[in-house]
C-alpha cells in the first residue's frame, strides 16, 4: 500500500472505543476537519516562537506545512507528526542575532538562519546514522525513564507561555478559565466527531462567550475585526537570506541535541499510543525534521521539530491517521499565502489562546507520565526516581547553565541533565 493509501474506517471505530491507525482514516470530510483542529493546536506555539524571535509569523505557518510534508515524504507516510516552530532555537537565536523579545523584526535574521541551516544538516545527518546503525544507541542513552521526563518537561514548561504572558487582567484569567473548562465540557459532554474536534469547538465556544462579555457588555478588550477586514486574501509572506557565520553556527547547532530528545520522546509517545513500533522510522523521522529544518531556514522561517501540542490531541481524539496531518499540512500552506488568516488569528483573544494552550501542553505533560505507564517504569528503583525528580524541576524551573556566550536553559538542561545522570547514575552501581 502506497503512502497515499489508507484504509478507509467508519466513525463507528471510534464510538466503540477502538482507534484510527496511522495507515488508516475516517471520511475525507471528517478527516479534513481534525486537520483543521491540529492546524489550530500548533498554530499558538508556531506563531509565538517566530514572535519571541523577530521573524515572520505568516512565514512560519507556511514553512511548517512544507516541513510536515516534507517529514511526511521522508517518514513513508508512517509516523503521524506535524513540524511548527522549535522553541529550543529562541534563546541561541537571540544571543547570536542580538534580538530582544517582542521588539519588531529582527534585524539580524539571516545570521539566525545560517546556524538554523547548518544545525538542520547535523540534524539530517545523526538521522542518517540512526538509520544505518539503528536505535539502540540511542536508546541506551535515553531510556524510557528519561524520554517521558523530556516528554513531560516540554509540556511544563511552556506552561509558563499561557500562565504568565496570555491574561494581562484577572478579566483575562478568568477568560482563560472559562477557555480551558470549555474544551474540557466538550472533551467529556459530547460524543462522536464533536468530541474528537474538542479544541477547536472549545476556542470557538470561548470566543463567543468573550465577544459576548467584552464587545457586549463592555468587559475586557474588545474584539476588533477591522485588521481582518483591511487585510487582503492573497499575499507573499516575507522571505530572507541566510548568512553563514561561524560564530552564530557554533551558536545554534547544539539545539541538534534537543531536537532529537524531542523527536524520540514525541515518537515514543506515538508508539504508546498506537500501540505501533514505529522505532525502525526513527531515522528517516530525524532526516526528515532535518531536512525540513534546513528548507524552512533557507525561506527565512524558524528552526522546526515535531510538535507535542498535535501528539496531545491525537491522545485526546485517538485519531492516529497521518492523512490528517496532510490534510493540516495543506492547510497551513495555504493559510501561509493568507494574510487575512494571519490577521484573523491574530484577533482571537489572546487569554482565548492561552486556556487552550493549558490544554495542549497539559496533555503534552501527560503524555510524558504516559511513556513511563506503558513502559512499566520502575519507579521504587531509586536512579530512576531521582532521574525523573530531577529532569523534571530542572525543565519547569527553567534552570540554566551558561557557557560563555551560550547559555542553555529549561528543555536544554533538563534533556543533557536527564541523559547524563541516567548514563552516571547506572554506571555507578554496576
Amino acid at each position: 500500500m502506497g503512502m497515499f493509501s489508507w484504509t478507509a474506517k467508519s466513525p463507528a471505530v471510534l464510538r466503540g472505543g477502538g482507534v484510527i491507525a496511522p495507515d488508516e482514516r475516517l471520511p475525507w470530510g471528517q478527516t479534513g476537519l481534525m486537520g483543521v483542529q491540529h492546524v489550530i493546536a500548533m498554530f499558538g506555539s508556531t506563531v509565538l516562537a517566530p514572535i519571541l524571535m523577530g521573524f515572520d509569523p505568516n512565514l512560519a505557518v507556511l514553512m511548517s506545512g512544507i516541513g510536515t510534508l516534507i517529514f511526511f515524504l521522508v517518514t513513508g507516510g508512517k509516523v503521524p507528526s506535524y513540524l511548527g516552530s522549535s522553541f529550543a532555537f529562541i534563546g541561541v537565536v537571540n544571543v547570536a542575532t542580538g534580538y530582544v523579545a517582542s521588539h519588531g523584526a529582527n534585524a539580524n535574521i539571516g545570521l539566525a538562519l545560517g546556524g538554523i541551516i547548518a544545525c538542520g544538516l547535523v540534524y539530517a545527518l545523526v538521522g542518517v546514522l540512526v538509520h544505518v546503525a539503528g536505535t539502540g544507541w540511542i536508546e541506551r542513552l535515553m531510556p524510557p525513564v528519561v524520554t517521558g521526563a523530556v516528554v513531560a518537561v516540554i509540556g511544563l514548561n511552556l506552561a509558563s507561555i499561557p500562565i504568565r504572558n496570555m491574561a494581562a487582567s484577572n478579566f483575562d484569567a478568568w477568560m482563560q478559565a472559562v477557555t480551558f473548562l470549555c474544551v474540557a465540557l466538550v472533551a467529556v459532554f459530547t460524543r462522536g466527531m464533536l468530541q474528537r474536534l474538542l479544541i477547536l469547538v472549545g476556542l470557538l465556544l470561548a470566543s463567543l462567550v468573550y465577544a459576548a462579555l467584552t464587545n457586549g457588555l463592555g468587559l475586557g478588550k474588545p474584539v476588533d475585526m477591522a485588521a481582518v477586514a483591511a487585510a487582503p486574501w492573497f499575499g507573499l509572506p516575507t522571505l530572507h537570506a541566510p548568512v553563514f557565520d561561524t560564530r552564530a553556527i557554533t551558536l545554534i547547532v547544539p539545539v541538534v541535541i534537543i531536537l532529537v530528545a524531542e523527536n524520540l520522546g514525541h515518537i515514543k509517545a506515538v508508539t504508546a499510543m498506537t500501540g505501533r513500533n514505529l522505532d525502525r522510522y526513527m531515522g528517516r523521522a530525524f532526516i526528515g525534521d532535518g531536512v525540513a529544518t534546513m528548507v524552512s531556514g533557507a525561506a527565512g522561517g524558524t528552526g522546526v521539530t515535531t510538535y507535542a501540542e498535535n501528539i496531545g490531541v491525537m491522545a485526546a481524539t485517538r485519531i492516529y491517521s497521518t492523512a490528517v496531518f496532510v490534510c493540516a499540512a495543506a492547510i497551513a500552506i495555504l493559510l501561509g499565502f493568507s494574510p487575512k488568516f494571519g490577521a484573523l488569528i491574530q484577533a482571537i483573544p489572546l487569554p482565548v489562546m492561552g486556556g487552550v494552550s493549558i490544554v495542549v501542553f497539559g496533555l503534552i505533560a501527560v503524555a510524558g507520565a504516559r511513556i513511563w505507564v506503558d513502559n512499566r517504569v520502575d519507579f521504587s528503583d531509586t536512579k530512576n526516581l531521582i532521574v525523573a525528580a530531577i529532569t523534571l524541576i530542572l525543565g519547569t524551573g527553567e534552570f540554566t547553565l551558561k557557557f560563555g556566550e551560550f547559555a542553555l536553559g529549561g528543555i536544554g538542561t533538563a534533556t543533557f541533565g536527564a541523559i547524563a545522570l541516567n548514563a552516571l547514575l547506572s554506571r555507578a552501581r554496576r
